[in-house]
């Protein structure tokens, strides 16, 4: 009967996120001053009052889940939780691993934050504006979708970024690429073909130049093992030795997000829940749909961390 915790990656954000937290938990706006303090700014005014759109930056975002996802373990800790010894694995969604190596010791939160921050605009920059795209493809079975992408990439760049399970698969790569791939989708039957409001095409091999700073960002923090395995997004497979998890997390810039294996994984190595740590419900709801058999639960409020404690005691 073992227990994930798994961390919400962008598109999860929301003006206004963890306020309650750091109101309910002194712990917890602890963690926002420690972010706040690492950057150089104050991202707690920007997370809690907006605007919405300089939130959604991707150089804020990240750092910004990030916050709200370790408040959200503080507030737990602070209530006599402990990681070790009560979670079997903790795994998160694109930036979310960061997040969850960060809650399992891996990292501190001021280096999570500088990291992010890095990784946000070398991800930004890794690609002219307007050169890239990503787009979702609903209801087509993953062969179809890597046939239409081998067809429309000719010598450029278009592949899938994410399998977030319950028949959704994202596309990314060079913006004609992702275009022509879309609309084979929509031909070889998919339900729907959706151009994504992305700022880059995360995931795909355009990303090359972001990961390269990442792997000499990473090679400059300290590291320790994690106390819970991770669960990493490129692999799909459990490991607690700092320079590997190093090597997948600049591995994870330009691969897949295999997001419904890792649920799956779950499910078959006897993890009956799965709490959803920080911002938002998106990976309760994609967990739902891969695997019913997994119960959910997300934990991003201070009536949240009551009731996931009163759960877990």
């Amino acid at each position: 009967m073992a227990v994930a915790f798994t961390f919400p990656g962008q598109g999860s954000q929301a003006v206004g996120m963890g306020k309650d937290l750091a109101d309910a938990f002194p712990e917890a706006r602890r963690v926002f001053q420690e972010v706040d303090d690492a950057l150089g700014e104050n991202l707690s005014k920007l997370i809690w009052e907006g605007p919405e759109e300089t939130l959604t930056l991707t150089a804020n975002a990240q750092p910004a889940l990030m916050a709200v996802s370790l408040a959200t373990i503080r507030a737990l800790e602070s209530r006599g939780f402990s990681l070790k010894g009560k979670i079997a694995y903790v795994a998160g969604h694109s930036l979310g691993e960061y997040s969850a190596l960060a809650a399992a010791g891996f990292v501190s939160v001021a280096d999570a934050a500088r990291l992010l921050r890095i990784r946000g605009n070398a991800m930004q920059a890794a690609v002219p504006a307007g050169e890239g795209a990503m787009a979702a493809i609903i209801g087509l079975e993953q062969a179809d979708v890597e046939a239409a992408c081998a067809e429309a990439a000719k010598g450029s760049v278009c592949q899938i970024a994410n399998d977030n399970g319950g028949g959704q698969l994202v596309i990314s790569g060079a913006k004609a690429a992702v275009e022509l791939a879309a609309k084979l989708c929509t031909e070889k039957g998919a339900k729907r073909a959706l151009m994504l409001q992305v700022s880059a095409p995360f995931h795909s091999a355009l990303m090359a130049p972001a990961a390269n700073v990442m792997r000499e960002a990473l090679a400059g923090v300290a590291k320790n093992a994690p106390v819970v395995p991770v669960l990493s997004n490129v692999t799909v497979s459990p490991t607690s030795d700092p320079d590997e998890i190093a090597r997948r997390l600049v591995e994870q810039i330009t691969g897949r997000v295999r997001w419904r294996e890792t649920v799956e994984w779950f499910g078959a190595n006897g993890v009956t829940t799965l709490y959803e740590i920080g911002a938002g419900k998106v990976l309760s709801g994609l967990a739902r749909r891969i695997n019913r058999d997994v119960a959910t639960a997300s934990v991003g409020t201070a009536a949240d961390v009551e009731a996931a404690m009163a759960a877990l005691a």
